[in-house]
């Protein structure tokens, strides 16, 4: 499928792609000081919500490598909830490939599972996906 780790200016990476409804996150991870970096922006700079910090995070925090390695993630589409998911299964999937000890606890977590759900289409004859235009008996 992927190249397990390749060989960069910066030392040794592992890659992982993450996909959270149309959100596709490119995540590359290699041994440092724990410095996360998304779209040439920090962490705090690029999701203002604490939550989807946390969900960035809960990868490196499950497998207490949260010091150990830094992250570069190149992410585009979607909103930032998407894009957070996206980032959290790409960091899953790259921590998978460069231990595989971290898998148990990553799948603990749910961490490697993708969240399959997505945007449902509009049908015609109706005004959105569920919703059906107004009916009047007279």
């Amino acid at each position: 499928m992927e190249e397990t780790t390749q060989t960069a200016s910066q030392g040794v990476y592992a890659w992982g792609t993450g996909r959270r409804k149309t959100s596709v996150a490119r995540v590359r991870i290699l041994e440092g000081s724990g410095k996360v970096s998304i779209n040439d922006r920090t962490l705090e700079e690029f999701f203002s919500r604490e939550k989807d910090r946390a969900e960035v995070l809960a990868p490196l925090k499950a497998t207490d490598t949260l010091k150990k390695y830094d992250v570069i993630v190149d992410v585009e589409g979607g909103g930032s909830t998407g894009q957070s998911g996206a980032v959290s299964l790409g960091i899953a999937r790259a921590l998978q490939k460069v231990k595989g000890e971290h898998v148990e606890k990553l799948r603990e977590y749910g961490l490697l599972t993708r969240d399959s759900r997505m945007k449902e289409r509009k049908k015609y004859g109706q005004k959105g996906a569920r919703k059906r235009f107004q009916w009047t008996k007279r």
